[in-house]
């Protein structure tokens, strides 16, 4: 059986007008689950800025916020660059004051052998992912901090960050700074009303995953078969986790990770399967230097 499916989309999780009025920024917020999650705080009255380097994917988030009746801007950002970071946050700002909220979401990730990685793909992945989280945590603090008003952070992390992610080097090893800087921020800040906190997506399949995940061997068959839960999340159910953790509802909730995955990352065989290199898994034949 399974667990059961959640509510329709467009269902509500907390209170009609939670965020009405407040600003929230979503870094990588015009695709995938980063677009979902904008979606279910717009819902909310969430006013959405959404930093992406792409103005195709801009443009997708904005009309995904406004089809669910808020408003949104899309601001080009490479939060690589810290100074581009704080330019995306003045034109936040101007166009709809002070964020309350920001959400850590972009990220960049695709399947290597670590022998095959490059010092370039190394550094893409955790410059987007560890280094771009810090940049945009820092400017929503010390923005927050000098106008002396509250905030709420959430980092978006992996299940490999605690377990290693062969094939995910880069990614894993990022994503586990995430988590500790998660850790780290929440007790640094808290004094002055910053929350920080982090979301762990299990299987949630979309249409704008990337090529390189996609091309991944069985991924998405029988994906539903390979958890407990017996199915793969909802994008919107990621969205209900995400609104609930920066809500007034979780004011006494900071430096914590929530796994919304159906307990799959917990998941061990009383008999490990055979093991199978990851060289083979991903269909590579022998290393050549």
């Amino acid at each position: 059986m399974g667990l059961p499916d959640p509510p329709e989309l467009g269902a509500a999780a907390l209170p009609a007008g939670t965020f009405e009025g407040k600003a929230v920024v979503v870094t990588g917020g015009g695709t995938g689950l980063g677009k979902a999650m904008a979606v279910e705080f717009a819902r909310l009255g969430a006013r959405i800025a959404i930093l992406s380097r792409s103005e195709e994917h801009r443009a997708a988030g904005i009309a995904a916020v406004e089809a669910a009746g808020s408003k949104a801007i899309g601001v080009e950002t490479d939060i690589r660059q810290a100074d581009a970071v704080t330019r995306a946050f003045e034109a936040v700002e101007a166009a709809f004051g002070l964020p309350e909220v920001l959400i850590n979401n972009a990220a960049g990730n695709f399947p290597v052998p670590a022998e095959d990685m490059s010092p370039n793909a190394w550094r893409a992945v955790v410059e987007i992912v560890l280094n771009g989280t810090f940049h945009c945590s820092r400017e929503f603090a010390r923005r927050s901090l000098a106008a002396d008003r509250p905030g709420s952070i959430l980092n978006i992390g992996a299940s490999y960050a605690w377990t290693g992610g062969p094939g995910f080097a880069h990614s894993a090893a990022a994503k586990a700074g995430v988590k500790n800087l998660t850790e780290t921020l929440a007790v640094e800040w808290a004094p002055y009303g910053i929350r920080v906190n982090c979301l762990v997506p299990g299987l949630f399949p979309h249409d704008d995953e990337a090529a390189a995940i996609r091309s991944v061997p069985e991924r998405r068959k029988n994906d539903g078969a390979r958890s407990p839960a017996q199915r793969v999340g909802y994008p919107h159910e990621l969205g209900w986790a995400a609104t609930f953790l920066c809500s007034p509802y979780a004011n006494f909730i900071s430096g914590h990770t929530l796994v919304v995955d159906g307990a799959n990352w917990q998941r061990r065989s009383m008999l490990m399967p055979e093991f199978v290199p990851i060289r083979e898994q991903l269909g590579k034949g022998p290393f050549e230097p």
